[in-house]
C-alpha cells in the first residue's frame, strides 16, 4: 500500500560494495506479451566465477493492483549481492489492465508462465534450471503459493472448460499445458512467501472486490470482481476456492511440496499474523516441511525497495533481517 513513497538509497546497479557481490543486471527482458501487455523481467546474476547457480524468482506485491517490479529492485540487489543466486524479479498483469478486465487466474498463468520461461531461458544467464526456488510479498506471496500448490493443475482451456485449471502465459514450443502437468515442470525446490493472502474466498467475502479495498482506489480503477461482474463469490465459490492456496493443499502422501517459509510482521494489519499461522498449520497438518518466522515490530511491506511513509518501513532499516532470514532458508533447502 503506498501513498506517499521516496526513493530509496540502496544502489540498484552493478557496482561493487566492499565485501559483496558484484553482478551483472539485465532488465526488461521481455518473455511474453498476451493481449498486447508487455511481460518482462529483470534478471541479476552473480560475477562469483561459478557456472551456474541456483535462480530465485521474485514476484511483487501491491493488491494485485499496483506496483510492479521495481517494488523489489533493492531486494533483488540484495540477494545477488549477498548471496549466490541468479534472480528473476518478473512482472505480470495486474486486475486494472486491459481495461480493468484482467481476471485473477490470468496473473496466475503469468506468474507460472514466467516460471515455465525461466526454466528455459535462464542458462543464458548462468542460471541452474534444475534448482529453481520462488518468493513473493502481500499479492505476490499469494501468486507464489498458487505457483506452488497448482502448479501441477494445467489445462489448455484455463478457466474455460467445465474444470478449472490454469493454461501458463508461456509454454514450450510445441508443449502443451497438460505437457508441463505431465513433467512436473512448474516444480520448484523451495519457496518463500511474505505476508501473503492466503484465502481469496473470505477476503472477497469480506468486500476484497468492493470500494472498500483502498487499492482499487490507489490504481484509479472502478472496484468490481476478480473474475469479472458475472462471476461473484455467493454465485460461484469454486472460482474463488480455484484461486485460494490454503483450499488448495494437498496431503504429502499425494504429492510432496517443497520446503516453504511463511513470514509476517508482528504488527502487520493488512495480513493478520494470524492468517499467516493458520496457513501453516494447514501445511503443516497435510505433512508438508513448512517454517514460519515473525518479524517482531513491523508491519506490511517491510521487503518494499522505497521508504513507505504509510506503513512507515524502510528498506535499509527494515528490509535485511529479513532477507538475511530467506537467505539462510533458501541455503538450507538447496544444500539437501
Amino acid at each position: 500500500m503506498m501513498l506517499s513513497l521516496i526513493s530509496c538509497t540502496e544502489p540498484t546497479d552493478s557496482t561493487p560494495a566492499a565485501g559483496l557481490n558484484d553482478f551483472t543486471a539485465v532488465k526488461n527482458v521481455e518473455w511474453a506479451k498476451p493481449n498486447g501487455i508487455s511481460l518482462t523481467m529483470d534478471i541479476y546474476s552473480p560475477k562469483t566465477g561459478k557456472q551456474k547457480y541456483p535462480v530465485l524468482v521474485i514476484v511483487h506485491g501491491g493488491g494485485w493492483l499496483i506496483n510492479n517490479n521495481s517494488t523489489m529492485d533493492s531486494m533483488s540487489v540484495y540477494i545477488v549481492r549477498h548471496s549466490e543466486y541468479v534472480v528473476c524479479n518478473i512482472n505480470y498483469r495486474l486486475l486494472g489492465d486491459n481495461g480493468n478486465t484482467t481476471t485473477m487466474n490470468r496473473m496466475i498463468e503469468d506468474v507460472m508462465g514466467a516460471v515455465a520461461w525461466i526454466k528455459d531461458n535462464v542458462g543464458a544467464y548462468g542460471g541452474d534450471s534444475s534448482l529453481v526456488a520462488i518468493t513473493g510479498d502481500s499479492a505476490g506471496g499469494h501468486l507464489a503459493a498458487m505457483l506452488v500448490l497448482c502448479g501441477n493443475k494445467l489445462e489448455s482451456d484455463g478457466f474455460s472448460g467445465v474444470t478449472l485449471g490454469f493454461r501458463p502465459t508461456y509454454l514450450p514450443a510445441g508443449k502443451t499445458a497438460e505437457d508441463l502437468a505431465r513433467q512436473d515442470r512448474l516444480a520448484v525446490k523451495a519457496a518463500i512467501f511474505s505476508y501473503g493472502a492466503f484465502d481469496i474466498y473470505s477476503s472477497c467475502l469480506a468486500g476484497m472486490e468492493t470500494g472498500s479495498n483502498i487499492f482499487w482506489l490507489l490504481s484509479g480503477n472502478p472496484p468490481r470482481g476478480i473474475f469479472g461482474d458475472t462471476i461473484t463469490v455467493q454465485k460461484n465459490p469454486e472460482y474463488y476456492y480455484a484461486v485460494s492456496p490454503v483450499r488448495s493443499i494437498p496431503q504429502s502422501s499425494l504429492r510432496k511440496l517443497p520446503p516453504m517459509l511463511c513470514t509476517v510482521g508482528s504488527r502487520d494489519n493488512l495480513v493478520m499474523p494470524a492468517s499467516v499461522q493458520a496457513f501453516v498449520k494447514a501445511l503443516k497438518d497435510a505433512g508438508h516441511s513448512t517454517e514460519y518466522w515473525e518479524y517482531e515490530g513491523r508491519p506490511h511491506a517491510f521487503l518494499d525497495s522505497q521508504k513507505n511513509v504509510f506503513v512507515g518501513t524502510e528498506f535499509g532499516k527494515d528490509a535485511p533481517a529479513a532477507l538475511d532470514t530467506m537467505i539462510k532458508f533458501l541455503d538450507a533447502a538447496f544444500a539437501k
